[in-house]
């Protein structure tokens, strides 16, 4: 039942505030917070290397370009997944629009080369949710 209640002031919020990325609502004696953020999918692209030495070094350039977004504020998670295959991680940022995240991660190196493709759309998840 709280889910049934949660999915749909979720809904409601949601169309009645396109704009907000931030709606609360309180449920018994907890108040709970949502926030709009940009979920992105790390695909595989088309440009494939078989030297060690190159992947070695775009993985460097990814990281660094990574790192960066982190420590700017705007990339809050990212991760690559078990097994590889043509999903190959995902990252959440914490920035305005879809736009703004696919112009952020269109400046990495591996990116850019066709090594990886973007796929981003909005995420709602509760602010200050901490990961363990």
């Amino acid at each position: 039942m709280k889910k049934l209640i949660f999915s749909i002031i979720l809904i409601v919020f949601t169309f009645s505030s396109f704009a907000q990325r931030e709606f609360s609502y309180t449920e018994g004696d907890t108040t709970y917070t949502m926030k709009r953020y940009v979920f992105m999918m790390l695909n595989s692209g088309e440009t494939k290397s078989k030297d060690s030495i190159e992947t070695a070094m775009f993985q460097e350039k990814h990281m660094a370009h990574l790192n960066k977004l982190e420590k700017q504020g705007k990339l809050i998670v990212a991760g690559p997944f078990e097994g590889g295959g043509d999903h190959r991680g995902l990252l959440i940022f914490d920035v305005e629009t879809v736009e703004d995240a696919l112009k952020l991660q269109g400046e990495d190196p591996s990116v850019k080369t066709g090594r990886l493709k973007m796929e981003a759309f909005y995420w709602w998840g509760a602010k200050g949710t901490v990961l363990k």
